[in-house]
């Protein structure tokens, strides 16, 4: 089953652009919003190995990265890839 979870916060424009791009190609994801969930930023920073910007973007638990390497998979015809894996 395909899971996609992106860290997030409210007034992020790259994260609203991620799940803009997501929503778009009827994906639905799991939203953490860290400010609604601050505790949960040291998960974010251990599964994107050190990475502390938002969105980080994971699909089926695979970290793909921020909003920039979203747009870039999806350029480059590898998120329709890891979308039906």
């Amino acid at each position: 089953m395909l899971t996609v979870e992106l860290y997030t916060s409210p007034f992020c424009g790259y994260c609203v652009a991620a799940k803009r791009l997501l929503s778009k190609k009827g994906i639905s994801f799991l939203e953490v919003d860290l400010s609604l969930e601050p505790s949960r930023r040291s998960e974010m920073l251990s599964r994107a190995h050190g990475k502390h910007t938002v969105p980080q973007i994971f699909i089926n638990n695979q970290h793909v990265g921020g909003c920039d390497e979203l747009y870039e998979l999806d350029q480059s015809g590898e998120l329709v890839i890891m979308l039906t894996k």
